[in-house]
């Protein structure tokens, strides 16, 4: 049995955000010793804040001991005199034992070892294995996404909203935007909510709004990371609130409140320039022209929804291959 002692190593950064790169260099580290300590070091002011970074290190790397540094720090040897000896005493306070080993992509490594009484293993250097930077991502993420872990994606992901009245194609526009982005589609929850109701012989009642909205944004939340810089979303919370005045006369300030916390990006309103097409859960009672009729008042609602709570859309209007044209164009341009 061996009775060598257990080698204990350090990773510092700022992981703004994390990227492969940072990936790479934590998962050395964890290779190379047997207990690692990831320390994320954050101050107050920074672009993306420091206890999301900290609970995407966490969920990173699950396996070694991730610390959260906040103290205010200098960032650079010139700022301070006694710049070294902050940090040693920052370390060493947040540090569970003395590492044998820092671990670092940056020159700065071997004097922190050095202050620590550990030795400098340098990983990547010359940025070769995995060339990228958090200034790089924090620039252009869209660009530099396979860069960007899953769990850091839902942060840049942008949301894009197909959005309008009933019998307008929004689903088959949401269907095939997805599929020529090559991303994700979050399909309307209400459709499932209600078929589910439909098939017990239940009717769908304004107490179950909360229940489509709380659906709808749990179904984001849960494939915003598969997403591939966009996520395409069929209908969310604004519909809902819509909706909820349409066939309840009110709207509850709880979904107004859900609805304004979890906005799209850019929404794609969808005219009702193009024939009805009937479905067994249209909600618009009317037949005939009053149905467009009703349509074009719905579009106005769902217009001036955006427009008060100042959320960027495009029109999509036309036939068919304009109108999916057009959502195209609006998407890269956005």
């Amino acid at each position: 049995m061996s009775n060598s002692k257990r080698t204990t190593g350090m990773v510092l950064g700022k992981f703004l955000p994390p990227h492969l790169g940072h990936q790479y260099l934590a998962e050395f580290a964890h290779n190379y010793v047997d207990d690692l300590t990831i320390v994320v070091g954050t101050l107050k002011n920074e672009p993306i804040p420091g206890e999301l970074r900290f609970e995407w290190m966490k969920h990173m790397f699950p396996n070694d001991r991730v610390v959260h540094l906040t103290d205010e720090n200098p960032q650079q040897p010139h700022e301070h005199p006694d710049f070294w000896n902050i940090w040693k005493e920052s370390l060493e306070r947040i540090l569970p034992e003395k590492p044998d080993f820092v671990f670092a992509s940056e020159d700065y490594g071997w004097k922190l070892a050095e202050i620590l009484g550990a030795q400098f293993v340098p990983v990547d250097i010359s940025r070769v294995s995995v060339p990228i930077s958090g200034t790089e991502i924090r620039n252009n993420p869209m660009q530099n996404w396979e860069y960007i872990p899953r769990e850091v994606r839902p942060y840049f992901a942008k949301k894009i909203c197909v959005f309008g009245p009933e019998s307008t194609g929004k689903s088959t526009l949401a269907r095939n935007l997805s599929e020529r982005f090559d991303t994700t589609l979050v399909p309307e929850y209400a459709t499932t909510l209600i078929n589910a109701f439909h098939d017990k012989g239940m009717e769908i009642g304004q107490a179950d709004m909360l229940s489509i909205i709380k659906g709808h944004q749990a179904s984001e939340r849960a494939l915003m990371k598969n997403a591939n810089r966009i996520l395409i979303s069929d209908t969310d919370a604004v519909a809902t609130t819509i909706w909820s005045k349409w066939l309840f006369n009110d709207c509850p300030s709880e979904l107004l409140s859900m609805a304004a916390g979890n906005p799209s990006d850019l929404y794609l309103l969808t005219s009702p320039d193009v024939p009805w097409v009937d479905d067994q859960h249209r909600y618009i009672p009317e037949e005939g022209a009053q149905k467009r009729e009703k349509g074009q008042k719905f579009f106005e609602d769902c217009k001036r929804a955006l427009e008060e709570r100042g959320l960027p859309y495009v029109v999509i209007e036309g036939n068919w291959a304009e109108r999916e044209q057009k959502a195209i164009k609006a998407v890269e341009i956005f």
